[in-house]
């Protein structure tokens, strides 16, 4: 998924944070079976794999 979105930063600005939750039992626990997941504040774009659809629609919103 990283490898993706660097791709889709080259046409549109946003920036990326890689978070690693193997530390946080919070977060383990809000996404430890949806790993990696895209999130933009709270909002979930996608998870498991990048939907290029779903991040375009949300980068155009």
């Amino acid at each position: 998924m990283e490898d993706l979105l660097s791709h889709h930063q080259l046409q549109a600005e946003f920036d990326l944070e890689l978070i690693t939750i193997n530390n946080s039992p919070e977060l383990e626990r809000q996404y430890g079976t949806k790993v990696p997941v895209l999130l933009e504040q709270s909002e979930e774009i996608c998870h498991y794999f990048l939907d290029e659809k779903r991040l375009r629609e949300h980068l155009e919103a």
